[in-house]
């Protein structure tokens, strides 16, 4: 569904990404790891055109995607929950959601306010408040429901835990293990590597800007000493 080849981004001067390769297959989960500024957001931004790339290709569903503006790339079926949550303070839940709905690609079962509403009952009683009243935990549950609500047929998610409460945090693992059993692609950054272990089919791992080992969720947890080198803080 999802391949990347080759890709290069630069910062100006800065080039942050040297060679950047992975694959998403259909109904695949799969994750990118690494420490803190080996270019995973980065990544993130330049498949969904929101950096320019300097070299490579993204191939989506069978056509080239990069270079295309953001919003032609969204509309191809990607879904962005991305870093930071970045959901609309000024709206309210319901309008955050109603935003960018959109069954574009007319999937069979859509994503529509009442299926969002009943996978986060949270969001639901608080349909009417503004996005700034949010916690951070309902903020992150209404960015992924955000993305939800375009219908998309690989979901991105920059940091799917980071800051949250723990309670939050096993919401939000078991809400993607379920979009896992309904067929949902996903590739997802984050930092738990247990979590990440009982819903992904794939890992990658990064380092300053190129992949350095990729393989199944089994084949990294019996190298500890690959998660110290690559992981370990």
């Amino acid at each position: 569904m999802l391949s990347v080849r080759d890709m290069e981004t630069s910062y100006g001067a800065s080039q942050v990404l040297f060679g950047m390769t992975l694959d998403v297959a259909a109904g695949e989960v799969v994750t990118l790891m690494g420490r803190n500024g080996m270019g995973k957001t980065t990544t993130v931004r330049s498949i969904m055109g929101l950096t320019p790339t300097q070299g490579g290709t993204v191939v989506f569903d069978g056509a080239r995607i990069d270079g295309l503006p953001s919003y032609r790339i969204a509309r191809a079926g990607i879904g962005l929950v991305p870093e930071g949550r970045q959901i609309f303070p000024n709206l309210t839940v319901r309008e955050n959601l109603v935003a960018t709905a959109h069954n574009r690609l007319g999937a069979a079962r859509p994503w529509t306010l009442d299926r969002v509403f009943d996978r986060f009952p949270a969001l639901a009683a608080r349909a009417g408040g503004m996005g700034s009243e949010l916690s951070g935990g309902e903020q992150q549950m209404l960015a992924i429901s955000r993305a939800l609500m375009t219908n998309p047929r690989l979901l991105i998610l920059d940091e799917a835990t980071e800051g949250l409460a723990p309670r939050i945090r096993a919401e939000i693992w078991r809400c993607l293990a379920e979009l896992k059993a309904d067929g949902q692609a996903i590739l997802v950054i984050d930092k738990n590597l247990a979590a990440l272990a009982r819903i992904a089919d794939r890992h990658y791992i990064i380092e300053k800007g190129a992949v350095v080992w990729s393989g199944s969720a089994a084949a990294l947890e019996a190298d500890p000493g690959l998660q110290h080198r690559y992981l370990g803080v």
